[in-house]
């Protein structure tokens, strides 16, 4: 073997191991997004339970010391940054800050309702 040809190798190695990140990357942003709804929607219905039981807007260290979420349930979004909890009358609003880690951007992800 000479180097023209294991040089020629790590190059097409190194394509086709680019095309796959390339293929790869995008679905792990929309897996992030889905997780990021799912668990807005679990968060959402235990805080509205809470709201209607006690009257008050939870916060999500409430929702974890009280035992009202279950063990495992993720206390932050899939980017690692706070939910945010918004409560109107019987209503609660959960919120994702989404990639840019920022709320009020474009890019948060809320919970849909129903």
């Amino acid at each position: 073997m000479t180097l023209v040809e294991i040089m020629i190798v790590v190059i097409i190695m190194s394509l086709i191991a680019t095309a796959v990140g390339m293929a790869v990357i995008p679905m792990i942003v929309r897996a992030r997004i889905e997780q990021a709804s799912t668990d807005a929607a679990t968060i959402r219905g235990v805080a509205e339970m809470w709201l209607i039981e006690n009257g008050t807007c939870p916060s999500m260290s409430e929702l974890v010391d009280e035992g009202v979420l279950r063990d495992g349930t993720r206390t932050l979004d899939p980017w690692d940054s706070p939910w945010s909890l918004e409560c109107e009358r019987t209503s609660v609003h959960v919120t994702s800050a989404g990639p840019d880690r920022e709320l009020g951007t474009e890019d948060d992800i809320p919970v849909e309702e129903g």
